[in-house]
């Protein structure tokens, strides 16, 4: 594997700084206090310092999946705000002509509902109609808010459950803000959300008719409400990837649509991502590598960061992912059987983007005790913490640092040194990535002078964060 041996003799001369680069001390003088609070604290207490803890970015997540189930139903049912009108099928009576999913609570906009029979409509309520057992229902349905709830729950069943609302360029920009205030109350700065911005049939974003909407008009009800004063007021800065669809027919289509979209757009858009079911061997990385290299000869400072290694089995797709221009792995949790791949990704500085909570309730590590995680961390691999899909898990990025700290025993200066790295190795802008570290040098500096080690817990007994259904559920912490 010359490709292999090549960027080994390279990477590994540079392998100090890339190491010192991703865990640089940050306020060494905090260590000792940080472990006595750790060693102190009950599990609400060390809850309430995590949520305060300056976290720097969140590089892994996704635009319709972060979204908490009360907040869409609240944003959808503002016909005002979303200029339209939606459904949401509570019966199934089987009709001849369905071709839906056969699911509840597949939610569906004015201009669908009206082009159904007679038949088709008695399915359907109104999503300001539901009664309360219905809309208990529809809420439970756009989430994992059992433990019995996994896998072909979240892929099959409760992304078909929103295409319709996604592809509402005011909704989704809406909700967009609505988590920027979430990720700014947990004191994250940066957040680089993945999108879909090709569909199947074209553009991913329609009007209210159902007739394709320009790209660039969507892209232009971000732009505007992101300019809103309560979005600038978050202090979070937003960037985002054009996805594609890994196993879909039009995927190679896809790469090459989402480079030239991106090209054009490179103010709001820093990266190309693939996502999808590595399940799927459909959506095998290697068959992308022509289309990968024919658009590095196009098109100049376009980075890349691809799912891969989110299997149960072993393979070399976080290899063959680095091979088409990756410099970030979304999730890898099969990396470990790779040991080569491994030295380079340490060698290299390459990040993985680790997504705890995900990679449990999807299955792929059921026991976090054997998540691969501290290994990469502990092996000189660059590591941060990500949400993944918080609203569909219920969770923040402080579950995320809960659990890792709960589980693996972090120290200040692996727990500050992944805030940094999830900066350093954001794909921003290198202007706004120098102020996003400057802020966040600043952030740690004002937070470590708070806390005196005598009065620590009074200090804690002050805050009263908001608390995520996952953390009841999992933390018992109220």
């Amino acid at each position: 594997m010359p490709f292999l041996r090549t960027r080994v003799r390279i990477c590994f001369s540079v392998l100090g700084l890339a190491v010192a680069a991703g865990f640089a001390p940050a306020q060494d003088d905090f260590s000792a206090r940080f472990d006595e609070i750790k060693k102190g604290a009950t599990d609400a207490e060390l809850y309430r310092f995590l949520y305060e803890l300056p976290k720097g970015g969140d590089l892994h997540n996704h635009l319709g999946g972060e979204n908490l189930p009360e907040t869409w139903y609240r944003v959808a049912t503002n016909a005002k705000l979303v200029h339209d009108a939606f459904f949401t099928r509570t019966k199934l009576l089987g009709c001849a002509d369905s071709t839906e999913p056969l699911l509840y609570d597949i939610t569906i906009n004015q201009a669908t509902y009206d082009a159904l029979s007679p038949d088709r409509k008695a399915e359907y309520e109104p999503l300001t109609g539901l009664s309360p057992a219905e809309k208990a229902k529809w809420l439970s349905n756009l989430w994992l808010d059992t433990p019995a709830k996994g896998r072909e729950e979240f892929f099959q069943n409760i992304w078909p459950r929103i295409s319709a609302m996604e592809k509402n360029p005011y909704l989704m920009a809406e909700m967009l803000v609505e988590n920027m205030k979430l990720f700014g109350a947990e004191h994250v700065r940066y957040i680089e959300t993945q999108a879909f911005v090709f569909g199947i049939s074209g553009n991913a974003f329609t009007h209210p008719d159902n007739s394709p909407l320009s790209l660039d008009d969507a892209l232009n009800i971000f732009r505007d409400r992101l300019k809103q004063p309560d979005a600038v007021a978050t202090g979070v800065t937003v960037r985002f990837q054009s996805c594609v669809l890994r196993f879909t027919p039009w995927a190679i289509q896809g790469v090459e649509d989402a480079y030239k979209f991106m090209d054009q757009n490179r103010d709001l858009f820093v990266g190309i991502n693939m996502a999808g079911r590595e399940d799927n061997e459909k959506g095998y990385p290697s068959q992308f590598q022509d289309v990968y290299r024919r658009m590095r000869s196009q098109y100049p400072g376009i980075q890349i960061s691809i799912h891969a290694g989110e299997s149960d089995e072993p393979n070399f797709h976080v290899r063959d992912t680095l091979y088409l221009g990756a410099t970030r792995i979304g999730h890898g949790v099969n990396l470990y059987t790779d040991p080569q791949t491994m030295l380079i990704m340490r060698a290299c500085n390459f990040l993985v983007e680790i997504n705890l909570i995900s990679n449990k309730l999807l299955e792929y590590t059921p026991d976090l005790d054997q998540h691969p995680f501290p290994n990469y961390l502990r092996f000189g691999i660059p590591v941060c913490l990500n949400t993944d899909d918080r609203g569909m898990f219920g969770s923040d990025l402080t579950d995320e640092y809960f659990t890792a700290v709960k589980h693996y025993n972090l120290t200040w200066d692996e727990l500050t040194g992944m805030g940094r790295n999830s900066l350093t190795h954001s794909f921003v802008q290198p202007v706004e990535k120098g102020r996003l570290l400057a802020t966040y040098d600043a952030a740690l500096s004002r937070f470590t002078s708070d806390w005196d080690i005598s009065q620590w817990r009074a200090g804690l007994d002050r805050l009263n964060p908001p608390i995520t259904p996952y953390a009841k559920r999992e933390f018992h912490v109220e």
